[in-house]
């Protein structure tokens, strides 16, 4: 490999992104180095290459961005155990101190001294990486590059579906872009009842039917907890998955929210949500779980287990690849919000 790479960077502290020559990342002692064979953008990337207020507040630059991907090592740190030249690889992308009482409590993926790969640290849209050994995923060699990629968005689904008992149970998927999407393929590997998806995209509402919902929600044309209270004869629903972020659709699930159930929330709204905290929490006896990210590293074997026993399949996620150099076009495909996953094949 030469000196230098092609990367895609966020170079500056506004909308928009560079692709360009940038150096080839040195491998440390703990670390490896990856060359890059396929990514997929992520919302947060979204966030990232519009320069919204949280990229503002978060975003390391000038960085090359994008965590999500599949490839091969190509070189290891003197110090690596268990992972060789050659080995296909994905990544954990939070990096941990793990010395802290999150760490040290089974606890890491909320550590307060995170490191994020492709955030706060170099990432991915490039031809190679360079990765902690310790946060290193082995793939099948027989996955597929662009399914191996999107681990790290299925772990989300993954840990929100997972988060409590789903089995036979009446689930609300509230928000169905990517993410959502594959927590309605994993939420029927994994033995859910009825299915309800609800989104104001019409499109993706059409592919929630094809991921296999049972019924489907326009939050534009109807009023999300009532439609879902009226399709559980008023008794609500036993899980909801919030993964739009949107203030109202958050107080929607909690309205629909069944006693005694669950609310998983994944999606981060922008502003502060007004809640009934004593009638929708309090005395419907609601269990509610934030999400962030994967368990470190329960989600990661739990979505190993599905994708290995041929329980999941991804390919109907995907609907469109690229190549790096045309990021533009991406990005603006995924901004309309007309797509399910976006894969750039390097």
């Amino acid at each position: 490999m030469g000196e230098t790479m092609i990367g895609l960077v966020k170079d500056h502290r506004g909308p928009g992104a560079v692709l360009k020559e940038v150096p080839v990342p040195i491998c440390g002692e703990d670390e490896v180095l990856v060359q890059i064979k396929a990514t997929s953008i992520c919302g947060t990337d979204l966030h990232i290459y519009n320069w919204d207020a949280w990229a503002d507040q978060t975003v390391v630059t000038p960085n090359v961005f994008g965590h999500e991907f599949a490839g091969i090592v190509v070189e290891i740190g003197k110090r690596v155990t268990g992972v060789k030249i050659g080995d296909q690889v994905s990544a954990e992308g939070h990096m941990v101190c793990g010395n802290c009482k999150a760490c040290r409590t089974g606890n890491s993926h909320v550590c307060p001294n995170t490191k994020s790969f492709g955030i706060t640290a170099p990432g991915c849209f490039a031809e190679f990486a360079v990765v902690k050994a310790s946060n290193i995923i082995h793939n099948d060699p027989k996955l597929p590059y662009e399914i191996a990629c999107l681990q790290d968005p299925l772990g989300n689904a993954v840990q929100t579906v997972l988060s409590g008992d789903i089995v036979g149970k009446s689930v609300a998927i509230i928000g169905v872009g990517p993410i959502g999407l594959l927590a309605i393929k994993v939420a029927k590997a994994c033995g859910a009842g009825v299915i309800y998806a609800v989104d104001i995209n019409a499109g993706r509402l059409q592919m929630a039917l094809e991921m296999g919902a049972d019924h489907i929600i326009n939050a534009l044309e109807t009023r999300t907890s009532e439609a879902l209270l009226a399709l559980t004869d008023g008794e609500g629903v036993e899980v909801v998955l919030e993964m739009s972020g949107n203030p109202q659709a958050i107080a929607d699930g909690f309205k629909a929210a069944a006693k005694a159930g669950r609310i998983s929330l994944l999606g981060i709204p922008t502003r502060e949500v007004s809640l009934d905290v004593t009638n929708q929490i309090i005395f419907k006896g609601l269990r509610v779980e934030g999400i962030t990210g994967r368990k470190m590293y329960e989600s990661w074997y739990q979505m190993k287990g599905l994708l290995n026993q041929k329980r999941l399949d991804l390919a109907s996620v995907i609907t469109h690849r690229f190549r790096l150099d045309q990021y533009e076009e991406a990005f603006q495909l995924m901004e309309q919000g007309q797509c399910g996953k976006i894969v750039f094949l390097h």
